[in-house]
C-alpha cells in the first residue's frame, strides 16, 4: 500500500524506465507487461526512490534491470522470501515481486503460498507462459497434462497447478488476472494491486514466442477473445461477448453462461461482480473459469481487507519495546536468562 505523502501525479512512464537495453526475445510478451508496469507506476504516483522491484530467476526476472527503482535480482524461487524481509524492514516502500510460473510455483512454491497466507504487503506479478523459457523449454508447474516439451518428450503425466487455486487455498485476499496483449486491463489490475493492503497476486498470461508460442491463442486471438474472456469490474454486470449480450448467471451452486434475451434470461438475471465480498466461494468459481465452457475471467477478481503481516509485526515490536523498555539490541539480549562465565 502507498503512503499518501509519497504520491505525486506528475510522474510519467519514462520516469520508471532505466537506461538498460531490454534483452528479451523480439515478440516476447514480457515487453508488453513491462510497458504496462511503467504506466501503472506513473499512474500511482509513488516515486522511484520509494519503489523496489524484486525478482527470482527466469526470463521474467530480468525485469528489475529495466526499472528506474531499487532492484534485487535474487536466487531461484526466493523472490517472495526476499520481498517479505525487505517490506518488513522498509514498510514505507512499495514492493513489487516478479516471478514466472517456474520460479514462483516450483522451487518457489512454498515461499509463494506462505507470502499469500501471511498477507505481506507486496505485489506479486506472476508471468505465466506454461514453460521454462530461460532453460530452453522444459515443462513447468502450469503446463497442461500431456504437454510435450524437452523434458516431457512423450507428454506430461501430471496435472498442473492453477495459480488462482493456490491463492485461494492459501486464504489470499487479492487476486487479479490479465493477458499480456490486454495493456489497459493490465494497467488496471496493477494499479489496484498496489492500492491493496496486503499480498496482491496478479497472474498475467504471457506468450513465449520461442518455446511455447501461441499457448494462449485460444483466448487471445482477436476473432474470439471477446467470447472467451470476461472483464470483471466491481459493481458491474458480468457481461461478455462482442455485443456484450452474454452474461453469467447462477445455475444452482454453479455458474452458467447465457445469452440475454434468449431462453427467458434477462439482464436482471446476470450477476453483479462484488470483488469485496469476504466469502471467496464465488471468487474462486470465477477464477477457475478457463475459457472453454465458461469465459476466462480477467480483471480484479478478489480484493478484500485483512490484517497485514508487516503492519502487525511493527505493531508488536512497538508494544514489546514499550512494555519491556528495550532501547537497543543489547538490552533485548540481556533481558532473558543470562549467565556469567568466570
Amino acid at each position: 500500500m502507498m503512503e499518501a505523502q509519497d504520491i505525486n501525479a506528475a510522474f510519467t512512464a519514462a520516469d520508471f524506465n532505466s537506461d538498460q537495453p531490454v534483452r528479451w526475445c523480439p515478440g516476447c510478451g514480457d515487453h508488453a507487461i513491462l510497458n504496462s508496469l511503467h504506466k501503472a507506476m506513473a499512474a500511482l504516483g509513488v516515486p522511484p526512490h520509494r519503489t523496489a522491484v524484486i525478482s527470482g530467476i527466469g526470463c521474467s526476472s530480468r525485469l528489475p534491470y529495466y526499472m528506474n527503482a531499487y532492484g534485487f535480482h535474487t536466487i531461484h524461487g526466493r523472490a517472495a522470501a526476499v520481498a517479505t524481509g525487505f517490506k518488513v524492514a522498509n514498510p514505507e516502500m512499495t514492493v513489487w515481486q516478479i516471478s514466472g510460473d517456474g520460479d514462483g510455483l516450483a522451487i518457489g512454491g512454498n515461499h509463494f503460498i506462505h507470502a499469500v497466507r501471511r498477507n505481506v504487503d507486496i505485489n506479486i506479478l506472476l508471468f505465466n507462459n506454461k514453460i521454462y523459457g530461460l532453460t530452453k523449454g522444459q515443462y513447468s508447474p502450469t503446463s497442461d497434462r500431456g504437454f510435450v516439451s524437452k523434458s516431457s518428450p512423450y507428454g506430461t503425466t501430471e496435472d498442473p497447478f492453477v495459480p488462482a487455486e493456490l491463492v485461494f487455498g492459501a486464504r489470499g485476499n487479492f487476486f487479479a488476472r490479465s493477458i499480456d496483449v490486454e495493456l489497459q486491463i493490465s494497467q488496471e489490475v496493477l494499479v489496484a494491486a498496489a492500492r491493496h493492503r496486503g499480498t496482491s497476486v496478479c497472474e498475467i498470461l504471457q506468450n513465449c514466442v520461442i518455446f511455447n508460442n501461441g499457448i494462449h491463442n485460444y483466448i487471445t486471438d482477436r476473432e474470439f477473445r471477446a467470447d472467451r474472456t470476461i472483464h470483471l469490474v466491481h459493481g458491474e454486470k458480468m457481461l461478455f461477448g462482442k455485443d456484450k449480450n452474454k452474461g453469467l448467471v447462477r445455475d444452482g451452486f454453479l455458474l452458467k453462461a447465457v445469452t440475454v434475451g434468449e431462453d427467458g434470461y434477462t439482464i436482471d438475471d446476470v450477476l453483479v461482480h462484488d470483488a469485496h465480498c469476504q466469502s471467496n466461494f464465488l471468487h474462486q468459481q470465477l477464477a477457475m473459469m478457463d475459457g472453454y465452457d465458461l469465459p476466462l475471467a480477467i480483471g480484479v477478481i478478489r480484493d478484500v481487507d485483512a490484517p497485514v503481516y508487516n503492519e502487525e509485526v511493527s505493531r508488536q515490536v512497538e508494544e514489546v519495546r514499550a512494555k519491556k523498555g528495550f532501547d537497543n539490541l543489547r538490552s533485548l539480549i540481556l533481558a532473558g536468562e543470562t549467565w556469567e562465565v568466570k
